[in-house]
């Protein structure tokens, strides 16, 4: 049976140049869905300079939408001032699903609420896990119980996110998937030669945000450089935190001990894993946390707290969880080292053996695909009815959002109709 050609696409607003787990699954799902056939393109907001229609490998279109950010690279929740861009894209690129990607993607949750409105299909994945008592828990979950109210599928990383996903946005779980992250374990290897032979390397790489655990991280360099004279820390990755790093290096005078690499594009990240011993992860939340699967493809041990999903991820001789505190994850940097200076870890050769066998990109797509192929016959839910479904989350006032929305849309379909926006050329082997 000859599968049906599909034009999907992924919203977010973490992308390129912006490195994390969210931009490293986006980016490799799509290649992943180019290489077998389906159209694929990108919206996002722009970054810096990056503004308007970039072509990244193998054909991949990203829309680098002229919205400024408002909060630690999030735009503006504002439904209304992005639409009619939205929907010129999503209507030049004849879009059959819109997958978004985060929660905490702003972007993600406008498009797919637009898309839904104009009768497309829609996908959300959830990277991320939410507590339930704190304030800001309380309005992403609530903001989530809506947006997630008309869609047509969910996917969550990790077994466990799917238990807080169903619960915090109360979805069917009849309408929730499972499907984990991968590696590309061919870009990801090991390269022993390049870590230094007299001193051991630290790793950790991602957004310098609270969730990501950076004050602990801050507080475990002060320890470790103060207790041991051979461990050096490389630290990529940008965000609100990297003030607090700095101000702590040049305090403790570590600027020859601690490198802090600021951003890095996706093919400096191996580069860095490969020059390190160990990877240190400190999340305070994690549904899955792509990095440690990266960094274990590299030959790297792996210390990571023992949040959310992570558990799940690497096998038990991979990984050293500790509990998310400064005591605890210095003993478990402690006993890497030892297991490594006494020859016990696992050799990076097989480490990254390991890890190619049980993750890769070819299985998520597949698994992905099945999903859309069970969602594009659905019928579309009519305005009443998605109406309602949106009353179910306890916000009646946004079912004055939705109906501007659908009025707007209505106005834009007369004064700007499908026949004047040019379609753009599918440049894909159907």
């Amino acid at each position: 049976m000859k599968k049906e050609y599909l034009r999907i696409c992924m919203a977010s607003d973490f992308f390129y140049p912006n490195i994390g787990g969210v931009e490293e699954h986006i980016f490799n799902l799509s290649q992943c869905l180019l290489s077998v056939g389906y159209k694929v393109i990108i919206i996002t907001h722009s970054y810096g300079d990056r503004v308007g229609v970039r072509w990244l490998t193998n054909g991949l279109k990203v829309y680098y939408l002229p919205i400024k950010t408002f909060y630690n690279e999030c735009i503006l929740p504002t439904m209304v001032a992005s639409l009619p861009l939205i929907r010129n894209v999503l209507i030049r690129e004849r879009i059959d699903i819109v997958h978004g990607h985060s929660a905490f993607s702003a972007l993600a949750h406008e498009v797919m609420i637009i898309g839904k409105l104009m009768g497309l299909k829609t996908v959300f994945t959830d990277h991320s896990l939410f507590g339930f008592a704190d304030t800001s828990a309380i309005i992403t979950n609530k903001f989530l119980q809506i947006t997630l109210a008309n869609v047509d599928h969910c996917i969550c990383v990790s077994h466990i996110g799917k238990e807080n996903t169903v619960l915090r946005a109360r979805v069917n779980h009849t309408r929730v998937s499972v499907i984990p992250n991968a590696v590309d374990s061919l870009v990801f290897s090991p390269d022993p030669k390049c870590r230094p032979t007299d001193r051991i390397v630290i790793v950790s790489i991602g957004r310098l945000v609270y969730r990501k655990g950076i004050d602990l991280l801050a507080q475990i360099i002060v320890d470790m450089c103060a207790k041991y004279t051979a461990v050096d820390f490389l630290i990529g990755g940008s965000g609100p935190k990297m003030g607090m790093l700095e101000e702590l290096i040049e305090k403790y005078h570590l600027k020859s001990r601690v490198k802090l690499l600021g951003s890095l594009e996706h093919s400096a990240v191996c580069s860095v894993l490969r020059k390190g011993h160990i990877f240190l992860n400190t999340s305070l939340t994690e549904a899955y946390c792509m990095a440690i699967v990266e960094a274990a493809s590299c030959g790297l041990q792996v210390v990571c707290t023992k949040v959310g999903g992570i558990p799940e991820v690497l096998r038990p001789e991979l990984i050293y969880l500790r509990e998310p505190s400064v005591p605890a994850l210095i003993d478990g940097l402690e006993t890497a080292i030892k297991d490594y200076r006494a020859g016990r870890a696992v050799p990076p050769y097989e480490c990254h053996r390991i890890v190619a066998e049980s993750y890769n990109w070819q299985n998520v797509s597949q698994r992905t695909e099945i999903v859309y192929s069970r969602i594009i016959g659905l019928p579309h839910p009519t305005l009443g009815k998605q109406l309602a479904n949106y009353h179910k989350s306890g916000v009646w006032p946004f079912l004055l959002v939705i109906s501007l929305l659908w009025l707007i849309l209505r106005f834009l379909s007369w004064y700007f109709p499908v026949k004047n926006i040019d379609i753009a050329r599918d440049y894909v082997k159907r």
